[in-house]
């Protein structure tokens, strides 16, 4: 019997990291798909013990501490990094560049190093916001990024450090509008502020464009590219695109309540204005999965309807 794979996942009590931890031990995340659907999905079923795992997070390891990065990584010598870990809250990152660079394209730097001198392969998870949003088609692996908010910039400088440590071997996996059974997103923020004023109107934009992703299909995405060591960039989304305002009306719908309640308005009409500019157009095409031979993730309107009926459950 062959000694089980190593596994060092950052972020790992995330929404993603929730959903890559269950991929990992076997199960099957909430709001994923059905065990007899998986076998033609992104990654079929995953045999109990074919992954040891060591999940951390900001509690157990800081990405800033070069140190204890080398530590980790030295003491529990991984076979693959799936490197989810970031700061990720877009509008406090203009206000403190400094912690979003720390993080997101330093402790990228340490953690790409250390995965280096194991002979890890990593996997980075990136973002739309790499881009300006200004293309009129769905943005393409190879197209010049053009980050216009700070945490887009930090992200891209984590991918720019990818690059540098692990040269043609690292993964980057860049996704886009997520949503999961566990932590904060916008398919739980809509249903609770549906639920707290059942006659409201809700009010989103409909002038920003992008692919909803749900975590436990990226998180199926993101364990294959790594187990495969597949090397380069790849876009991972749900199938299909949509504006917030049809997402909205989607989840509204698929909860069985009133997606008449939800209203269209412009990003111009937001009130407080976002601090970091939001991308018009984030709509990824997952061009390089679909040259390299791989299956396309689901419709995101059938991923939506697996995590809102997930979630009662889920807590």
């Amino acid at each position: 019997m062959s000694e089980p794979q190593r596994v060092l996942v950052t972020g790992g009590n995330g929404q993603l990291g929730r959903d890559v931890r269950d991929v990992l031990a076997g199960a099957i995340p909430a709001g994923g798909l059905a065990e007899s659907a998986l076998a033609g999905s992104i990654l079929p079923v995953v045999t109990p013990g074919t992954f040891e795992v060591l999940a951390t997070d900001i509690d157990t390891l800081d990405l800033v501490d070069r140190d204890a990065v080398r530590d980790a990584v030295h003491g529990f010598r991984p076979d693959l990094i799936l490197h989810g870990g970031a700061y990720t809250a877009v509008d406090a990152c203009e206000a403190d560049p400094d912690t979003a660079f720390a993080v997101n394209a330093m402790g990228t730097r340490h953690m790409a190093e250390a995965a280096a001198s194991v002979g890890a392969h990593i996997v980075y998870v990136s973002t739309d916001y790499v881009f300006d949003g200004q293309s009129d088609r769905p943005y393409v692996e190879w197209d010049a990024p053009g980050p216009r908010s700070v945490y887009g910039r930090s992200k891209l400088g984590g991918e720019q450090e990818i690059r540098a440590l692990s040269g043609a071997a690292g993964t980057i996996v860049r996704t886009a509008w997520v949503s999961g059974a566990h932590g904060a997103n916008m398919v739980k923020t809509v249903l609770r502020v549906a639920a707290g004023d059942p006659q409201g109107t809700l009010r989103f934009v409909d002038d920003q464009h992008g692919c909803p992703t749900f975590t436990a299909d990226l998180a199926r995405a993101i364990v294959r590219l790594g187990v495969d060591r597949r090397p380069g960039t790849f876009h991972v989304t749900n199938q299909g695109e949509t504006t917030w305002f049809g997402f909205v009306q989607a989840t509204m719908a698929a909860a069985g309540l009133d997606p008449g309640r939800v209203e269209a308005i412009s990003t111009a009409d937001l009130q407080p204005p976002r601090p970091a500019p939001r991308p018009a157009n984030s709509r990824l095409d997952n061009a390089a999965m679909r040259l390299s031979g791989l299956p396309a993730m689901p419709p995101w309107q059938d991923a939506l309807a697996r995590l809102v009926a997930a979630l009662p459950a889920a807590g």
